[in-house]
């Protein structure tokens, strides 16, 4: 199982460099950021975890340059964004910036893909709340036309774009219906997040990994469905505080990754975590 890593990189954190560089020397296997462009102070939408908003959803690094930068100082590294808000961007403008970074990593770029739950966010961005699923995954749909390898055209619901040069193209080839880089998709278990999984994605990025046992064979049965082969369906629990039994329960579901929560903190108590989690490795 490989053991990759989540933190709330912020101006008041350790740096991307300095992380990127102690993950990779200690064989940690990826390094995974979260995306929050701002936080509106008349926020009405409660936390999803309850209490007050940590002062970290308003301070975090854009994913794009932090990763980046990542890049730049490892060989082996994969690095993702967990998640990036899809809705919330040009698609044009991210199809570039997505491309880019995996041609510059070599392939390593993992796109994970959410939803959101900060509605006045969203709205400062111009997305309608109620349309915000179908219209990332028209954005997807945009992006995935500039990522093939003829220019191809795309007209979609909310967007559109000619047939265009538009390089660099990502490392990753097709796969199935997908391509691009490695594209995982977060939320909450159901049906539909699961046919938008197995219609745009290469896998399922949970967070917590609770309830697995009961939802992957659900996910399993729709991704069959949509005609893909079952042995590249990856799951991946997400923001995990690890223990050996949780470990232990993701290694008997055949999940081959999974990714741990470090705190948002300074260099030293960062590193202190990633002396405890390198038992686990």
């Amino acid at each position: 199982m490989r053991i990759a890593t989540t933190i709330f990189l912020t101006d008041e954190t350790i740096t991307p460099v300095r992380l990127a560089r102690e993950l990779e020397q200690r064989g940690f296997a990826g390094l995974y950021l979260p995306e929050h462009t701002h936080i509106p102070v008349s926020r009405d939408t409660p936390y999803p975890a309850g209490g007050e908003l940590p002062a970290e959803y308003g301070r975090t690094l854009d994913p794009f340059v932090a990763l980046g930068q990542a890049a730049a100082v490892t060989e082996r590294l994969a690095l993702g964004t967990g998640i990036t808000l899809v809705a919330q961007h040009d698609p044009i403008d991210l199809a570039k910036q997505a491309a880019t970074l995996d041609h510059l990593s070599g392939g390593r770029f993992t796109l994970g893909v959410g939803f959101g739950w900060n509605v006045e966010e969203a709205a400062d961005h111009g997305v309608e709340w109620s349309t915000r699923r179908a219209l990332a995954g028209d954005r997807l749909a945009l992006m995935r036309a500039l990522w093939s390898d003829e220019p191809t055209a795309y007209d979609g619901e909310f967007g559109s774009v000619r047939a265009s040069h538009a390089y660099p193209k990502p490392v990753q080839r097709p796969r199935g219906p997908v391509n691009g880089p490695r594209t995982l998709i977060g939320g909450a278990a159901g049906p539909k997040l699961f046919a938008q999984i197995a219609r745009d994605a290469d896998g399922w990025l949970p967070i917590g990994g609770r309830g697995l046992s009961e939802s992957i064979p659900a996910l399993r049965t729709a991704w069959e469905d949509a005609g893909r082969d079952p042995k590249h369906l990856q799951v991946v629990p997400y923001a995990v505080v690890p223990t050996p039994g949780k470990l232990a329960y993701y290694a008997d579901l055949a999940v081959e990754e999974v990714v741990l929560q470090l705190p948002p903190a300074d260099e030293a108590e960062v590193l202190r975590a990633l002396d405890a989690y390198a038992a686990h490795l």
